[in-house]
């Protein structure tokens, strides 16, 4: 095994340790602190170390990933963690409950269901990696038929749920930078489908993340 594919092989999976410590640490310090803001901060908390723990199996999944995945998945992993510590480390800004802070927790929730659908969508062509698998194909059903990555939209979906339920400097600055590593990590991937039979005609009728946008 090269040096550019352990690396990519070992960061996903000491990431994945960091983030579980961080949001088990979270989790407990929210709970802590009661309250009903408190009781709920932890349940935002601990339903992101479920879907972590959801995706394990593929984390943990022996990659042969190409070396161009390596440009990306380090600020991609840092981002998630950074924004995991500073919503599980402190206290979130809120003196009291309020309805609103319900519309956060949704956006976390329906970032999560349309990840798990993409990835249900993909089935054994889904990776953390970028890379092409034997037989790859394009995949038009579920919600690959509104856009080209909707896991990567509803990853971005879930973490602006749980930045603003805790707004913060360091919230908001991983929030950008997991945006700027998914851009990236979609400019990877795509010049890596673009030689699978049918690719280039749905990327040219099917938006990436946000129809009308992007």
């Amino acid at each position: 095994m090269n040096g550019a594919v352990r690396y990519v092989t070992l960061a996903p999976r000491l990431l994945f340790a960091a983030a579980t410590v961080i949001l088990a640490c979270g989790i407990a310090l929210h709970a802590g602190r009661g309250g009903a803001v408190g009781h709920a901060a932890a349940a935002l908390l601990a339903g992101y170390l479920g879907w972590l723990l959801l995706e394990a199996p593929v984390t943990f999944r022996r990659s042969g990933a190409p070396p161009a995945d390596t440009r990306t998945l380090l600020p991609y992993g840092l981002a998630r963690v950074l924004l995991v510590a500073g919503a599980s480390l402190r206290p979130a800004p809120w003196d009291r409950w309020t309805p609103w802070l319900l519309l956060p927790c949704a956006l976390f929730a329906a970032g999560v269901a349309l990840r798990r659908a993409a990835i249900r969508a993909l089935g054994r062509f889904y990776s953390h990696h970028v890379a092409r698998q034997a037989g790859h194909r394009v995949v038009t059903d579920g919600p690959y038929r509104t856009v080209r990555h909707p896991a990567y939209a509803g990853m971005l979906l879930a973490h602006a749920g749980v930045a603003a339920f805790f707004p913060g400097a360091v919230t908001a600055v991983a929030l950008v930078l997991l945006a700027a590593a998914v851009a990236g990590r979609i400019r990877v991937e795509e010049r890596a489908l673009r030689a699978v039979p049918g690719y280039p005609r749905y990327a040219a009728a099917t938006p990436r993340l946000l129809p009308g946008v992007w």
